[in-house]
């Protein structure tokens, strides 16, 4: 009896207890609810703000046919509309994360009461997060704050309010579309647009059942289940999605067993600023871009933001082109910096004490520590540390252990490239290479790098001395000169050359013979020659000194390629430009760059067909030869080759009746350059890029258009004044010249006109 009072009585007290303290804790709860709704923990957003949601979204840079090259963004995200999520992606989103989507009001109070038991109070981790895809949203576009131990009640709270809000302002396809819009995946990109182009190169709206499951893996943990670095995890995960798709009815069973034997295949395209197409073109882009942006305003009369306005850029750049010029690229200067190295051997430049500490003098690193007051002796020191070290190498990157120094050693050795297509009627850009490697060579030698030019200055020389009445036949002495006013100056020519010949122009320009563009610029002037260059697009400096004839100036592919448009563009020159038109997210033209001002001639038709016949010399039987020896190339194509002293840079523009190619090879520091002119040549060098390149185009049925044209017909006005021998030899001329005179000397009446002064 007594126990079974003290039971009641006890069982009594419990209940009181469990009373209380339900009381308690629901009352606290509601204070701490009542706390977030009024903005305690931080404001929530009205009705009005969340109507206003703004994400910012990636500018997309697109090649000529609309192909995505690069990316500009702060947060990787291109945004899409409902109607190019296919339907398979939404089931597989709505299976895995948010089965009730379509039910609830943006909270889900099972999976939350789930939630509370298992996951706070038996400590369960097992259970899931608990949050509708309403408030997942939510989470990505208002991001947590560190508020202590009560953090994750607060945040669930919070997001349930401002969810139940968003419910009632958006439709459940538009909170999906937001959703998959602004929703972090792997390798920071955000959005869905950018994971499938990323990942599996192609639009959302084209994505399988597979690759889409493969991507809504991904939200489970954007780094474990990234399926680029962990692909057996990430199919194991993407199985779950499929099988949480069977469960809920969106695939029967034997779709699922065909599913989940597919093996995981990616397309990885990384549009980060260092990698992927044309990283130089598209450097060069947003340079363009952003000027553009700082004299234009949005809507909201703010300016344009290249990273955050969703802009769609159009370029000029023919993506199978690009991808053709760096193969090209690749191939040849892959062997050629292995020539270069062997010729060079033990005593290489690259490994001279005083040329490594002027490099090393001229980095970041050692001038950030100059600034700081250290000595070039404690900089050196920590300069020596070694450091995990990544290096290029044309057979892959070398991750190794080094120093500082040791990179400088290393990447001191490279030869650079820069290379340039260019539509010759328009200006337009077709292709664009800046260099062996943008990550490790930021300097661009397309843009940027000024170098002396070489020869390939000469066709500007014998241009002005048609234009002045030079005589397309006119024979000009090879004999080399010293010009003792210019410090014994002497022009030297190859050894191929005879110093006892005189020389036709076309034959002096298509064997590339120094003395004689020399002579030719003399007659014509320099100042004639000089408003000739900058007539054809040339603004940087020109010595006005004799040597200027051989290329002493220092000047950019980019200028030359505009100045070698002259050829084949009615004599004008083309301003090269990279960016078609502007538009903004929703395809808005904002600005057309195709319209053009109309530019004067630079010179006649007469000397612009001249010209192009001595330069088509000079590829069937001059300086660039090989084109047809070696490549075997068969186009209409004229050109000319240059080199510079020492053999520091080498050149090639190639020109054909539809493309211009402007290329060069060299190393960036100027004291380094090939030992002999048998590699150091432009035509070894330089050439062997743009031959590359046109057997690689002459392949593809798509740039018939290109490979196939023809020159225009050259008038027979203009072959007629071309019709005259290669040279004449200077001893020929002289004994023939001796004979005339001794016969003239002797006849009748001569002699007796002598006979009558005798007497």
């Amino acid at each position: 009896m007594f126990k079974k009072v003290k039971n009641i009585i006890t069982n009594s007290y419990l209940k009181k207890f469990l009373l209380y303290g339900i009381s308690a804790i629901t009352g606290i709860l509601l204070l701490l609810f009542l706390s977030v709704y009024f903005g305690f923990w931080g404001e929530i957003p009205s009705k009005e703000e969340i109507t206003e949601i703004k994400f910012s979204s990636a500018t997309e840079v697109l090649s000529d046919d609309g192909k995505l090259i690069g990316k500009l963004y702060i947060d990787d995200r291109q945004p899409i509309t409902y109607d190019e999520v296919p339907k398979h992606l939404i089931n597989a989103l709505i299976a895995t994360e948010d089965v009730r989507f379509f039910e609830h009001e943006g909270i889900d109070y099972n999976s939350l009461i789930r939630v509370f038991f298992k996951s706070i109070l038996l400590r369960n981790n097992s259970s899931g997060g608990g949050s509708t895809i309403s408030q997942q949203l939510v989470k990505n576009i208002y991001p947590r704050k560190r508020l202590g131990k009560l953090g994750i009640i607060v945040h669930k709270m919070r997001e349930g309010i401002i969810a139940k809000r968003i419910e009632k302002i958006y439709s459940k396809e538009d909170i999906l579309l937001q959703y998959l819009n602004i929703v972090p995946f792997s390798d920071n990109t955000f959005g869905i647009e950018s994971t499938a182009k990323k990942f599996f190169n192609k639009k959302t709206k084209d994505l399988s059942i597979i690759e889409s499951a493969t991507i809504v893996a991904m939200l489970k943990a954007t780094h474990s289940y990234n399926p680029r670095l962990y692909p057996k995890k990430s199919r194991t995960r993407r199985n779950v999605v499929l099988s949480q798709m069977n469960k809920y009815g969106y695939l029967d069973d034997e779709q699922l067993a065909i599913e989940k034997e597919k093996p995981l295949t990616l397309s990885y395209k990384d549009y980060s600023p260092d990698k992927g197409i044309a990283p130089y073109f598209r450097a060069q882009v947003q340079k363009k871009l952003q000027e553009w942006c700082n004299k234009n305003k949005d809507e909201n009369g703010e300016n344009y933001n290249p990273y955050t306005s969703g802009l769609k850029v159009h370029t000029t750049l023919n993506y199978d082109m690009q991808l053709l010029a760096e193969d090209a690229i690749k191939e040849h200067m892959a062997v050629l910096q292995k020539t270069f190295e062997n010729e060079h051997g033990k005593n290489a430049p690259w490994l001279n004490k005083d040329l490594i500490a002027s490099e090393l003098e001229k980095t970041n690193t050692f001038n950030s520590l100059k600034k700081k007051g250290y000595s070039k002796k404690e900089i050196y020191d920590s300069l020596k540390v070694h450091r995990n070290l990544k290096l290029f190498d044309w057979r892959g990157y070398k991750l190794v252990k080094g120093t500082v120094i040791d990179s400088i050693k290393h990447h001191l050795k490279f030869l650079n490239v820069g290379m340039i297509a260019l539509e010759p009627t328009n200006g337009g850009v077709k292709s664009w290479v800046g260099g062996i490697d943008f990550e490790f060579f930021k300097y661009d030698h397309v843009s940027q790098s000024k170098r002396q030019v070489g020869s390939t200055f000469k066709p500007i020389v014998y241009a002005a001395a048609l234009e002045n009445g030079m005589h397309p036949c006119e024979y000009i002495p090879a004999k080399v000169i010293t010009y003792k006013n210019l410090e014994n100056w002497a022009p030297e020519n190859s050894s191929n050359v005879d110093p006892d010949k005189r020389y036709s122009m076309k034959t002096a320009l298509s064997r590339s013979i120094n003395t004689c563009a020399v002579k030719v610029l003399e007659e014509t002037g320099i100042k004639r020659t000089t408003k000739m260059a900058q007539k054809m697009g040339i603004r940087s400096n020109i010595p006005q000194v004799p040597s200027m004839a051989l290329g002493t100036a220092e000047l950019s592919l980019l200028e030359l390629a505009k100045v070698y448009s002259c050829f084949v563009n009615n004599s004008k020159p083309s301003d090269p430009f990279l960016i078609t038109k502007i538009t903004d997210k929703t395809g808005n033209v904002l600005e057309d760059f195709t319209l053009k001002k109309s530019i004067q001639k630079v010179f006649s038709e007469t000397t612009r067909q001249t010209m192009i016949e001595y330069m088509k010399e000079t590829v069937n039987g001059g300086t660039a030869i090989r084109l047809r020896s070696k490549y075997k190339l068969k186009n209409d194509i004229a050109g000319k080759t240059g080199t510079t002293q020492n053999n520091k840079d080498g050149w090639f523009m190639g020109i054909t009746p539809k493309l211009i190619v402007g290329t060069w090879v060299g190393v960036d520091n100027h004291n380094i350059g090939f030992k002999s002119t048998k590699y150091g040549q432009g035509a070894h060098s330089a050439l062997p890029i743009f031959a590359l390149l046109m057997q690689k185009m002459n392949k593809q049925e798509k740039f018939n258009s290109i490979t196939n044209a023809k020159f225009t017909k050259t008038s027979p006005a203009v072959l007629e004044r071309l019709e005259c021998r290669d040279y004449i030899d200077e001893n020929f001329l002289r004994r023939l010249f001796a004979k005339r005179k001794q016969q003239r000397f002797n006849t009748p009446s001569k002699r007796k006109r002598r006979r009558k002064r005798k007497h």
